[in-house]
């Protein structure tokens, strides 16, 4: 592991809206490779807690462990169990929490993983490494789910010929590898002006499904600002549109921006109760073109902030 790079998207964005301040509690969600959680521990003398499904972020934090002992913790598990494992760790509030959707480069760049198709590797997927892989899905889904995954998760407009094409040859011969499957992805899907792999959709849908990343994040989201304390703030940075289009929609009811009833609708003469929360972005932070040259998988980052009001 010590050949791959982890380079945290809008790091000094991300913890500039956090504004870390002495004795606060705070919780990194996606650990990754410790960008956040470093920068984090080294604004302020708070105390941080940190989450990861993937069994390998165990040893990238040790170091991080040893040189704040008393102030940070990794946890290994999802972001959909935070409720539990603060109240497991005696935690009733938090001063803020931060998320960094997606994969981090630890896990694209090892392929044995088999996150991504630009190296070969066992056709995997799992970031907690147990449970339901890749290759099972691909293999055993009846051909109806597995467009619905395409479509859902990557919408793929090809998902219904491709799920036909998977199908049709898993008949004759299991697929084992990343390279296999996007090969009769690619047999499908011919490339576009757009200069993106025919195979980067449907491995994006099936990473998605593998990890129920989607019902994660909301349940995430959901127990962090219940958990944030009054001026507690909740930065997330999100890289695909199925990622924003949950961010920006949970933050927009947070803060009382959904559309209200029509006046010819009984329920629009309920009483609503004030918001709870304000959007500190009312539209997301970027990253500038020197980041994306930096590092081209910042391209698609959209980072948005909101904060509890005052009880």
């Amino acid at each position: 592991m010590s050949n791959f790079s982890h380079i945290s998207v809008l790091r000094d964005e991300a913890i500039e809206a956090l504004q870390p301040r002495e004795n606060g509690v705070y919780l990194d969600g996606t650990f990754g490779g410790g960008g956040y959680s470093r920068m984090i521990l080294e604004r302020a003398k708070c105390r941080l807690f940190g989450v990861d499904r993937d069994p390998d972020a165990l040893p990238r934090a040790a170091a991080l462990t040893a040189a704040h002992a008393g102030r940070f913790e990794l946890i290994p598990g999802r972001i959909s169990e935070i409720s539990e494992m603060m109240a497991a760790r005696g935690v009733a509030r938090l001063d803020g929490a931060v998320f960094d959707l997606g994969l981090s480069s630890f896990q694209i760049d090892d392929p044995a993983r088999g996150f991504s198709f630009r190296q070969d590797g066992p056709l995997d997927m799992r970031m907690s490494r147990d449970g339901q892989s890749a290759a099972d899905l691909v293999n055993l889904c009846a051909e109806s789910d597995l467009a619905d995954i395409l479509y859902k998760y990557g919408d793929e407009k090809a998902a219904r010929r491709i799920a036909k094409q998977i199908v049709d040859r898993r008949k004759a011969q299991k697929f084992t590898t990343t390279a296999d499957l996007a090969g009769v992805i690619r047999s499908v899907v011919r490339p576009d002006k757009s200069g993106i792999d025919p195979a980067t959709r449907s491995f994006q849908a099936l990473r998605i499904a593998v990890n129920e990343e989607l019902s994660d994040i909301e349940a995430a989201l959901a127990q962090s600002a219940a958990l944030l304390a009054p001026g507690g703030r909740l930065v997330v940075v999100s890289f695909h549109s199925l990622e924003d289009r949950i961010v920006k929609h949970f933050f927009a009811q947070s803060a009382g921006r959904t559309p209200g009833a029509s006046r010819h609708d009984p329920a629009g003469l309920a009483q609503v109760s004030a918001p709870e929360f304000r959007l500190v972005t009312k539209s997301p932070i970027l990253p500038g073109q020197a980041e994306i040259r930096a590092n081209p998988r910042a391209r698609s980052a959209k980072l948005r902030v909101m904060e509890r009001l005052a009880a």
